[in-house]
């Protein structure tokens, strides 16, 4: 795609002020880190923690505060920013409170599903698993706004290069994530991934497995014992130290990632490194059947039915298709520069900078 970057602000105008709300999950997070690190801006970040009641729950969609734990958050108070962006159901009351505020003048920015509320943000970009209707107001990308956290990087490389140096090459990172709808990932589908691990790789160098905090424990097991002699395996728990995630993706030549996962499989497609996803079996039953005809709806008839669900077989389209990736049982994808799924930042910098142009007082 072929995109022109919109000019920045007059300098002779005043810097807009910019809010970025951060709440806990670090994947939400870093997807907004992503967008206004490409539009250039100065940028105020606003950490936000919620209330013990709405740590795990969600709040009615509505302006307000009430949710947030105040007194452990950062301040939000005037002068109040020309456009606050975000991502997380979480956090939509809080910019539909600051946007009161400011008599309707801030803009809200949306990275992700605005659960129905498409009239309420000025923006929304939406990964491709999403699968967003087409509107005005809607970006929707091919890739998510993920990328590998750099300076997790560059310190893992100081830590790890001596324990990698010792690997057999080619190292392959196994990296494992855990059932989520519609996905099933039991003990079989781990022995399956190391099979065609195996074969993908002809046995050759060293698989270094590293499982995540959905990793069940029955999963972690029959992984460990299909391993071969040489294989490495991390057991993520929340004590564990030394993950080697970080390490993974600076120092593996080559990568299998479970289907589950969006963060972990754009992370590596944005290195282009050689790319392979174990695509994981849909569960089985009534419900599933009825959640799989209304994701076909919805695609034809938008409008009529409601919010679409999520649809991570979107995204693995996707990646196939900029040959960013590859099924397991092909291969694995060629190496590459990432270009590919970095196109529309350019596209989001125009729109976001209009924006910022028309909340000019």
């Amino acid at each position: 795609m072929n995109a022109t970057f919109s000019p920045a602000p007059d300098p002779a105008r005043p810097t807009p002020l910019i809010w970025a709300l951060q709440a806990e999950k670090a994947g939400d997070n870093a997807q907004v880190d992503t967008l206004l690190e490409a539009v250039g801006l100065p940028v105020t970040v606003k950490r936000l923690r919620m209330r013990r009641r709405w740590q795990r729950g969600k709040p009615r969609f509505r302006a307000g505060l009430g949710h947030i734990d105040r007194a452990a958050s950062d301040a939000l108070e005037p002068p109040w920013p020309d456009m606050v962006v975000l991502s997380g159901r979480r956090l939509m009351n809080v910019a539909l409170w600051l946007r009161e505020q400011s008599r309707g003048r801030t803009r809200l920015v949306l990275v992700g599903r605005p659960h129905g509320h498409y009239e309420a943000f000025d923006l929304i970009i939406a990964a491709p698993q999403f699968r967003l209707p087409a509107r005005a107001n809607v970006i929707n990308l091919e890739v998510p706004l993920i990328v590998p956290p750099p300076a997790a990087i560059g310190e893992a490389v100081e830590r790890w290069r001596d324990e990698f140096a010792a690997l057999a090459r080619p190292i392959t990172a196994v990296l494992v994530g855990g059932p989520t709808q519609p996905f099933r990932f039991g003990p079989d589908q781990a022995r399956a991934l190391i099979a065609l691990t195996l074969a993908a790789t002809g046995g050759a160098g060293t698989l270094y497995v590293s499982t995540s905090r959905r990793t069940p424990t029955g999963v972690v097991d029959a992984l460990a014992a299909a391993l071969p002699a040489g294989a490495r395996l991390f057991r993520w728990t929340p004590e564990a130290p030394g993950n080697p995630y970080p390490a993974l993706l600076a120092l593996a030549d080559r990568f299998v990632v479970t289907g589950d996962s969006a963060s972990m499989l754009v992370e590596v497609a944005r290195l282009g490194r050689p790319l392979a996803i174990f695509e994981l079996p849909a569960w089985r039953g009534p419900r599933q059947l009825l959640a799989r005809v209304l994701l076909r709806a919805r695609a034809l008839w938008p409008a009529r039915l409601g919010r679409p669900q999520r649809d991570l077989t979107a995204l693995h389209r996707v990646l196939y298709r900029l040959d960013l990736a590859r099924p397991l049982d092909r291969g694995f994808s060629p190496p590459s520069d990432g270009a590919g799924v970095s196109a529309q930042l350019a596209e989001i910098r125009s729109r976001v900078l209009v924006l910022l142009e028309g909340s000019a007082p």
